[in-house]
């Protein structure tokens, strides 16, 4: 099988999947910067999106067989298209290490936050003792918008502190109440009533059309003095301008960010020359354990595809040889 990873970003991913795949069939693994079409490799089995855009002119030019997402996002793959071209698309399920690397990476972000790090870190190289005072996360609460399958460790971590904790979500469901043991559920049309009472908001959710965006000025403006908001989502969740202008002014006490707008980030963005964010470069998912088991998730679409059998988590059925 000739296996292309699309992009130069995430690394790791390569020998990720090298490990996983079985040595004696000989797959060939290639990275593919995505400069130009021209430069695609010929005769390609599946394409793997490295957080680069797979539209109709890579697919038509690469006559895949299956694009296979390094994880759960498929906004970067053109699905019009490939059922166009009658080529299959799957992805990974955030689950297992996954779910619980990106939720591990959010506490981090937070309690980073409250307890004021960066300024922390500062303090010990120039010799201030005893400052900054921080802020305890014991007794806050914490939104979690977006009740999937990263929401649910996040949830799990979070009581272990003392955390109120409410969910925001599109609809009621008694079910994931319970199992996220919720202080108290929001559906989306009582989304500001949820934000004035949220200390922390942590973005949970997909990123649709429904969902680009939702998170504005006029949702900050509903939050407490002195929030602070977690995206280990998407960036489109939130407004751009509105997050800058936020903590520019105060209004936020901070943000933690590992997902953006565009990625990667500028590095002269207006948020990264703040002290009251926290940016890292998308790898809330990304550990030894995580890496290991998406390998083994793509690794196993790849070797039913090479004999036949049905693909797992698909959006599009491959098809017919």
């Amino acid at each position: 099988m000739r296996i292309v990873l699309c992009g130069n970003t995430f690394p790791d991913t390569t020998n990720a999947l090298l490990r996983a795949l079985p040595v004696e069939q000989g797959d060939e693994v290639i990275v593919w910067s995505g400069d130009s079409v021209d430069t695609l490799p010929a005769d390609i089995d599946v394409l793997i999106p490295k957080m680069l855009r797979i539209d109709e002119s890579i697919m038509a030019a690469s006559k895949c067989r299956l694009v296979q997402q390094w994880g759960v996002g498929l906004e970067g793959v053109d699905i019009d298209a490939a059922e166009k071209l009658g080529i299959s698309v799957a992805y990974v399920p955030a689950s297992g290490g996954n779910a619980d690397s990106v939720a591990e990476h959010a506490v981090l972000m937070i309690l980073a936050l409250l307890r004021q790090l960066a300024t922390a870190q500062h303090n010990t190289r120039t010799g201030v003792l005893g400052a900054p005072s921080g802020r305890m996360l014991a007794g806050r609460t914490a939104c979690l918008f977006g009740l999937g399958a990263i929401a649910l460790p996040i949830a799990t971590r979070l009581r272990a502190f003392g955390v109120r904790l409410v969910g925001l979500s599109r609809e009621a469901n008694a079910d994931k109440i319970a199992k996220y043991q919720l202080h108290k559920f929001f559906t989306l049309d009582q989304k500001e009533e949820c934000l004035r009472q949220t200390d922390i908001l942590i973005m949970c959710a997909r990123l649709t059309d429904e969902t680009r965006g939702i998170i504005g000025a006029r949702e900050i403006a509903c939050l407490p003095s002195q929030a602070l908001l977690i995206n280990v989502a998407r960036g489109g969740l939130v407004n751009e301008q509105a997050i800058v202008e936020a903590l520019r002014t105060g209004r936020l006490g901070g943000a933690g960010l590992d997902v953006y707008w565009q990625e990667p980030i500028n590095p002269t963005h207006a948020l990264l020359q703040m002290d009251n964010v926290i940016a890292t470069p998308h790898i809330a998912g990304i550990t030894n354990d995580s890496l290991a088991e998406i390998a083994k998730g793509v690794a196993e679409n790849i070797n039913r595809l090479r004999v036949g059998m049905p693909l797992l988590n698909t959006v599009m059925q491959p098809r017919t040889p």
